[in-house]
């Protein structure tokens, strides 16, 4: 086998060559042009240019089903409670019948470009099937988080929703399973739409009768009046600083990411991408990036409902083993739960690197460990290396903006601007810059919410992100930029000394693993930084309560003595944490605190636990872990 060199501060660039060379994916070096003006400010292009965007994202449906019409666009489980069994293909031919019949359904209903549909469970071909026939005919659509429906207690986020859309339709996979959610007064006089009516609590109408829908003499002519400036979705974010927002996102939109893909992804032309994803499609990584990815290139993607959880997991390595594909897109838990898999069994190994042309992670770094072992397997099973690769974006974005596409040995980076993407950095004085984008994949703004559309550009009409990043080599753009938390976190001391919280944060979370779930870094407008720490359960052995807080004299030493480790090794107030306490109640998702990406809603906790906040500055708190 060949031998793979470490990663080592000194070897970074021979490491990335050693990267070129063992790569057997066809890529595209970055190609990255700089523009310095006088003020400091820094603009990003890529060299490459776009590819030609497509009209709307039934261009697709089309496309293939006339080129490979009997090609597998979608599968899953026949039966989606197994973990085995039968699958159920739709070929790009019925694909385009499908989604045709069930467009032909809703312009019988009267459904058109002023309103909305609301799908509320996750991923399964029906949803994808009934949210391309909704584009297909103009009529913008909205995926929530399922747990939006089936926990009773974040409810108030899916009103939140309902109210600000009023949908027409609703769907949901399972009428019975959702049953709590259909009962809610907001979905009054909406039709609701299911996959499986049994149990429904209310009239609801089977997906199946909107599939036997004979086609609408205007069918063809509403399609046509679909183009790049249609609304296809409103997609709400996470919600981790504010009130969620819906973000407009127009065919355009989508169908340009693409384009921007296409010149520096070579791979997805050679030959029809396969990809086995549970990512959800309400958020904009797997239901716009990844789906039109599959369906713009005449792919298969196959839906897994597992998930990178001790629960999930298992359905996901059943349903890879099955379906490997040829593009494997995670988060780095759930690359770390494969790796581990595979270093057990060899046929796994075999199933999930002998075809691949990419590996993508998303969401956070991948630890280096697992990009070790993830690189071994492949020179193991495929002989090279398939492109390994990250991205930056945001919802605003749709989403891609900044994408690494050359192989650089390593992870952390994220990447160079993507064709038609022209990136602004400003930077600051500790050599981070915050990043504003504009290009023709970002959105034009809010879902009723002209305030906030017009706070987010500046006055070139560049997207305000929020986001820091640093350069790879401050010498050589093309190197590449690394992200450097949120810009929006950081606060000012008393003394006017800037904290850099998104950073100090992920250096907290590295130094108590193991003890901490999360941490809320602290100090806006105080003299000193703290902490509110989420510890573990299991790390908490003989804590007493104190109004809130947690008293627990041996985990409270433990990380003490951590956090005086980790202050010995820097200077300057902005990097010292000189108090914490432990919060008795994990964060709420009733009351906000946790947004459905699983984040913490820092704004949310701070004005939530004002009290606690006080008490994290008074030096006579018997709670408070003085460092």
């Amino acid at each position: 086998m060949t031998d793979i060199p470490p990663l080592t501060p000194d070897n970074i660039e021979e490491r990335a060559a050693w990267a070129r060379a063992h790569t057997a994916t066809e890529w595209v070096p970055h190609d990255t042009l700089r523009e310095d003006r006088a003020d400091g400010t820094i603009i990003l292009r890529a060299a490459q240019p776009m590819d030609e965007v497509a009209p709307n994202t039934g261009h697709w449906l089309h496309l293939w089903a006339e080129r490979t019409p009997d090609s597998v666009a979608l599968s899953e489980r026949a039966d989606p409670a197994a973990a085995g069994g039968d699958w159920r293909n739709v070929t790009y031919a019925a694909l385009l019948a499908h989604v045709r019949a069930v467009a032909s359904g809703l312009l019988a209903r009267g459904l058109g470009q002023g309103d909305t549909i609301a799908f509320m469970s996750g991923n399964s071909v029906d949803h994808l099937i009934l949210s391309l026939a909704a584009q297909y005919v103009g009529v913008p659509v909205v995926p929530l988080a399922e747990q939006y429906s089936l926990i009773e207690e974040a409810h108030g986020r899916l009103v939140f929703v309902l109210e600000k859309v009023h949908p027409k339709l609703a769907f949901v996979d399972d009428a019975g399973r959702y049953a709590a959610a259909l009962r809610l007064p907001e979905l009054a006089g909406v039709e609701i739409v299911a996959s499986r009516t049994e149990g429904a609590p209310r009239e609801v109408t089977a997906f199946a009768d909107l599939l036997a829908t004979a086609d609408q003499p205007d069918l063809d002519k509403v399609h046509a009046g679909v183009g790049p400036e249609t609304l296809a979705k409103i997609l709400f974010t996470s919600g981790s600083s504010s009130e969620p927002k819906g973000v407009l996102t127009t065919h355009g939109m989508m169908c340009a990411n693409q384009a921007q893909h296409s010149p520096i992804m070579p791979y997805l032309r050679s030959h029809p991408p396969r990809v086995t994803d549970w990512l959800p499609w309400n958020h904009v990584f797997g239901g716009s990036a990844n789906v039109n990815m599959i369906l713009s290139n005449g792919g298969t993607l196959t839906i897994d409902l597992g998930k990178p959880t001790a629960r999930g997991f298992a359905t996901t390595l059943a349903n890879r083993r099955e379906h490997p594909g040829t593009l494997a897109f995670n988060v780095p838990v759930g690359f770390a739960m494969l790796t581990e898999a595979a270093a057990e069994d060899a046929e796994i190994r075999a199933k999930l690197f002998s075809e691949l042309d990419l590996i993508f992670y998303a969401g956070a770094s991948l630890p280096q460990e697992v990009w070790l072992r993830l690189e071994r397997f492949c020179i193991e099973e495929r002989g090279g290396l398939p492109m390994m690769a990250s991205s930056w974006g945001l919802t605003e974005t749709a989403p891609a903006c900044v994408m690494v596409h050359e192989p650089i040995g390593r992870s952390g980076v994220i990447g160079v601007p993507m064709p038609g993407v022209e990136v602004k950095l400003i930077p600051d004085d500790d050599m981070r810059c915050e990043i504003r984008v504009k290009g023709p994949n970002v959105t034009k703004g809010y879902f009723n919410d002209p305030e906030k559309t017009a706070a987010a550009f500046d006055e070139e009409g560049f997207f305000i992100t929020g986001d820091a990043v640093r350069f790879v080599n401050p010498k050589d753009a093309s190197r590449g930029l690394i992200f450097d938390g949120r810009v929006s976190e950081d606060f000012k001391l008393l003394t006017g000394t800037w904290v850099q919280a998104g950073t100090l944060r992920m250096q907290v979370l590295d130094r108590l693993k193991g003890l901490v779930q999360d941490v809320v870094v602290c100090g806006h407008d105080r003299g000193e930084v703290g902490l509110f720490i989420f510890p573990i359960p299991r790390s908490v052995s003989d804590a007493t309560q104190s109004q809130g807080a947690l008293i627990e004299p041996h985990l409270a030493a433990r990380i003490e003595t951590e956090l005086r480790d980790m202050n010995a090794a820097v200077t300057g107030s902005a990097k010292r944490i000189t108090r914490a306490m432990m919060l008795a109640e994990p964060p709420s998702l009733a009351d906000h605190e946790v947004t459905d990406k699983g984040s913490l809603n820092v704004k949310k906790i701070l004005t939530r636990r004002a009290d606690l906040l006080e008490r994290l500055y008074d030096n006579e708190d018997p709670a408070l872990i003085r460092v």
